[in-house]
């Protein structure tokens, strides 16, 4: 019960200052989950993925101001099966939409990493260098690929959002 009410004093401090962290009106408080025989269910979305861009290669970006971050997306990893190995662009190099920067090997296939925007890729996440396998763990948190800068914040808008991207990935089954 205690953990509940420091709970909810940290997110009533967070949520005026990230409201994409703000917890919907339709998830159960803590007090209710401790009630007997209630129901519950797991989401299996992010609760950043409001914030997620997304190309038709499957990687996604999630933009925090003027930086970039790169991913692909988990219907894609769930394609390429378990990856062993990571194969990224250098910090400093110019990339533009849709260029080539990068590739992921698995088991099953190797596959090209496009970049959904025009920057200079400004990091890259020197995790997967040792655990590539965290692609398929967390390819929305620990599993990024690269940080890069937005040369042309108009390209976001050629990128889909979450419910389009949905959308064409059904699309795909058909």
């Amino acid at each position: 019960m205690a953990m509940c009410a420091a709970l909810r004093c940290v997110s009533a401090n967070f949520s005026a200052a990230l409201p994409l962290l703000a917890r919907p009106p339709h998830i159960w408080t803590c007090q209710n989950s401790l009630k007997p025989n209630v129901f519950r269910t797991l989401s299996t979305s992010s609760r950043l993925s409001g914030a997620l861009k997304f190309t038709d290669k499957h990687e996604w970006v999630r933009v925090e101001g003027s930086v970039g971050t790169v991913g692909i997306s988990n219907f894609a990893q769930e394609a390429l099966g378990d990856v062993v190995y990571c194969g990224l662009p250098e910090v400093g190099t110019k990339l533009d939409q849709m260029e080539e920067f990068g590739a992921l090997e698995s088991v099953k296939a190797a596959s090209e990493l496009y970049s959904p925007l025009t920057g200079e890729v400004t990091a890259i996440n020197t995790e997967l260098t040792e655990n590539p396998a965290l692609v398929n763990k967390a390819c929305y948190e620990g599993g990024w690929l690269i940080k890069m800068t937005i040369e042309k914040p108009a390209e976001l808008d050629e990128l889909m959002d979450e419910a389009a991207y949905e959308k064409f990935i059904k699309s795909l089954d058909s």
